[in-house]
């Protein structure tokens, strides 16, 4: 006889913080959230008949429609936003949570203080890999560094290249 009463007074208990949590948080609670990680892709499948898709925030992901349906989402920064597919008349028949995660993956973060960070992707030799949150002076110099060799690479390929 117990054991109902706990389930009942934890539904109850939930049910009462997710009105008072307010009407945008419980309804993003009941959303499905496809996960991917910043600075990569997923393939998603489009409901049929979509012809619009519109994300809140392009800063956070960004989206390719591909044929066919296909949807080719991109984590671009951390944090959440959503998806939203229309059909032709303009009416909502999909939407979907977003969220962009870092990718933990053959990554070392190095902490110096409170506000020093470095990370390094290990695979299977560390080198310098900016993550987003690295301290700027380090973000800058590393990935100043990647561009001068990508800007080499093209120069030595040629202007038809």
């Amino acid at each position: 006889m117990r054991r109902p009463v706990l389930r009942l007074a934890a539904g109850l208990l939930a049910a009462s913080a997710a009105l008072h949590a307010g009407p945008g948080l419980a309804a993003e609670a009941a959303l499905p959230v496809v996960s991917v990680s910043v600075d990569n892709a997923k393939v998603m499948r489009l409901p049929e008949k979509t012809q619009t898709v519109i994300v809140g925030n392009p800063l956070i992901a960004d989206v390719t429609l591909q044929k066919n349906g296909v949807l080719v989402l991109t984590g671009k920064s951390f944090g959440a936003t959503n998806l939203i597919a229309l059909d032709a008349a303009g009416a909502m028949i999909a939407e979907t949570m977003i969220r962009v995660e870092a990718s933990q993956a053959s990554v070392v973060t190095v902490q110096r203080g409170p506000s020093e960070r470095n990370s390094y992707s290990c695979t299977p030799v560390c080198q310098p890999s900016v993550q987003l949150g690295d301290t700027a002076d380090y973000f800058g110099q590393v990935s100043g560094q990647a561009d001068r060799r990508r800007k080499l690479a093209a120069d030595a390929a040629g202007p038809d290249k």
